[in-house]
């Protein structure tokens, strides 16, 4: 195998395990909780904070990350990122509780940092011309894939092997690309001044996290828990000092320059409100789909395939014609769409049929009728609108600043995009166990729904544990379909102001001003 060869394999291998680790995570989740012990946390709190937790340090940790790559190398970096996601990967896998899997988690997304954003400069450093355009076409197949493969693979993972293997398969991925990676020649930007804002980045994580966090336990303990009420005072003094950092310090992590481009600041607005839709809806299908209505986990993972395969082939077409069209009418349509779909799925009935999809068993793979209807086709929907917004968002992004600051515009978009999970699910957390047990109150008159042995074993979305009667755990599941409902409707929300954002802040020519 050739230099190039190893660079290109190592590269894509690195990508496709972050990528790979958030669609099988999403999958596994159900299962984490109703067999990981948890001592501080709620079930359904805890598997908030395995998500979040690890979409928040990404987010904060990102556009420094990128920084840290240009100086002290970028090889030396991924493979850094490399061996450090592997070891948080074996954390996660072998965490005995629910709250270390937590902490494991927020190391691995610290790592998972380093890894995104030194793939594609290497790539760039080591290709050039025609042979880069490949290179990255090659590495966008190669990563898209794990989208399709992901859910599969998870769901295969979880119910034929273990939770734990969800993660554990991350090592041997790991160990593949530090190989090929030992042939990637080192390079770095020689005007890189070392001058690292890690002020910004810590501030941003505490915002972000402080915020999710207080939202998150404040819900979970009644608002009578000081430590919430600390962790959102903390939260929102850090993000009201986000912007005071980046005008007053010399070398800011974002500069505030940038988003005097109105169409900048749009896009980046848009993005944080539909991706923050966008993966929230992910996790809460994955627990409500086996939690709720009793899928298996590989049948919840074959259940998002339309989404993986839609994206991966429409996405090209689509960025194409918004460089001939603009991408207002991408962005504008596209959440829309999303949001419609979501709402579709929020229609599905309580009677709803199971699919317990088994590989051993053929014919089992077959999906029911009410899960075509009900789930699949929704979802087919929701993957025809994001195809219509990844791509078309992208440019806009790339024809809102200079082309010197193509690099750092897209660094912050990543980041963006990922910062709005863990606000966004602390206000799913919030909504829908604010509903449950309402609703659950008045299904099982007399129930006493304030009865903490109750809500251990009985919470939003997940499968009821313990000796629990047949009449609450009916209850249990009506009420958490109303609760999935409140969230895909919340979340279409979050979409549709999405769409008005792009459709009345984008000039119609954003995104082919990129070489001026």
């Amino acid at each position: 195998m050739s230099q190039r060869s190893r660079v290109l394999v190592a590269t894509i291998l690195g990508s496709a395990i972050v990528f790979l680790d958030s669609t099988i995570v999403n999958v596994a989740l159900e299962t984490i909780g109703r067999e990981l012990p948890a001592t501080f946390v709620g079930r359904l709190e805890g598997l908030t904070y395995v998500s979040s937790a690890y979409f928040a340090i990404l987010s904060a940790l990102l556009i420094l990350a990128g920084a840290l790559n240009d100086y002290y190398g970028r090889a030396r970096m991924f493979r850094i990122g490399l061996l450090g996601f592997g070891a948080a990967s074996v954390g996660c896998g072998l965490a005995p509780s629910l709250e270390l899997l937590v902490l494991a988690r927020i190391v691995q997304g610290a790592f998972g940092a380093l890894l995104v954003p030194s793939s594609l400069s290497i790539l760039t450093a080591t290709f050039e011309g025609e042979e880069r355009g490949r290179a990255i076409g090659l590495w966008t197949a190669g990563t898209s894939a794990t989208l399709i493969a992901g859910p599969l693979v998870g769901g295969a993972l979880v119910q034929m092997i273990d939770w734990r293997a969800a993660f554990l398969i991350n090592v041997p991925l790991v160990l593949l690309a530090l190989w090929p990676a030992a042939a990637i020649e080192e390079s770095r930007d020689e005007n890189a001044s070392g001058s690292f804002d890690w002020l910004g980045a810590a501030v941003i994580a505490v915002g972000v996290g402080g915020l999710a966090f207080g939202a998150t336990r404040g819900q979970q303990q009644a608002w009578q828990d000081p430590i919430a009420w600390a962790a959102l005072i903390i939260g929102a003094v850090a993000i009201a000092a986000v912007p005071i950092l980046m005008l007053r310090r010399p070398n800011p992590l974002i500069p505030p320059s940038l988003f005097e481009s109105r169409d900048f600041t749009v896009v980046n607005l848009a993005t944080l409100l539909i991706y923050g839709a966008l993966y929230v809806s992910f996790a809460a299908e994955g627990l409500f789909f086996q939690g709720t209505l009793g899928y298996s986990p590989v049948a919840a993972g074959a259940a998002g395939l339309p989404i993986a395969i839609l994206l991966t082939f429409l996405s090209t077409p689509a960025g194409r014609f918004s460089i001939r069209l603009g991408p207002r009418p991408f962005m504008t349509a596209g959440p829309l769409i999303m949001a419609g779909a979501l709402i579709w799925l929020a229609l599905i009935p309580n009677d709803t049929a199971a699919w317990d999809a088994d590989p051993s068993n053929f014919a089992s793979l077959v999906p029911p009728i009410d899960a075509i209807v009900g789930v699949m086709l929704p979802l087919t929907l929701f993957g025809i609108g994001i195809s219509l917004v990844v791509a078309p968002l992208t440019t806009a992004l790339m024809g809102s600043v200079p082309v010197r600051n193509a690099g750092l515009a897209s660094a912050i978009n990543n980041a963006i995009s990922r910062v709005g999970q863990p606000l966004v699910w602390a206000l799913l957390f919030i909504a829908m166990t604010a509903s449950f047990y309402p609703t659950l109150a008045e299904l099982v008159p007399g129930l006493d729904v304030n009865d903490p042995a109750l809500r251990d074993a009985v919470q939003p979305l997940a499968s009821v544990h313990g000796d629990v009667p047949a009449e609450v755990a009916s209850a249990a599941r009506e009420a958490s379909i109303a609760s999935f409902r409140l969230a895909m409707i919340v979340s279409a929300g979050l979409l549709v102001t999405g769409a008005a954002i792009s459709a009345i802040g984008l000039r119609s020519s954003a995104g082919r001003r990129g070489e001026t």
